[in-house]
């Protein structure tokens, strides 16, 4: 399974991004999806995460101003990010966790590249 996370960039302060996260591979269902973000020196924390119901958590830093969805046909989570602060400067790494076998409910999780979002005027 690969994750190929895409969607970062420089925007100012104000400004608005949307993160992608497209799963590819042996795939018999994906249960959580989540954004984390890390910035040098500091431990990777949770942004957002969606379950395979749709139920939503979002870090309280965020909230109100991040949006995460996702697209299960295509294996696919996105994170609209709006009202860009300079703080919100970091790599963002997507996470899966799904069952690769229908025969197993072993959970197994998996990790994107990451992607640098840096916002600053």
């Amino acid at each position: 399974v690969q994750l190929q996370a895409s969607g970062g960039g420089l925007v100012q302060p104000g400004g608005s991004l949307r993160l992608s996260c497209a799963a590819s591979g042996s795939i018999f269902s994906i249960n959580d999806m989540g954004w984390y973000r890390q910035v040098l020196g500091k431990p990777r924390e949770l942004v957002a995460a969606i379950s395979s119901g749709g139920v939503t958590t979002y870090a309280d830093s965020v909230k109100g101003r991040f949006t995460i969805s996702r697209d299960n046909p295509n294996n696919t989570v996105y994170l609209q990010m709006n009202g860009l602060k300079p703080d919100d400067t970091a790599v963002y790494y997507c996470k899966f966790t799904l069952r690769q076998d229908s025969r197993s409910t072993y959970l197994n999780v998996y990790w994107g590249q990451g992607t640098l979002v840096t916002v600053s005027s």
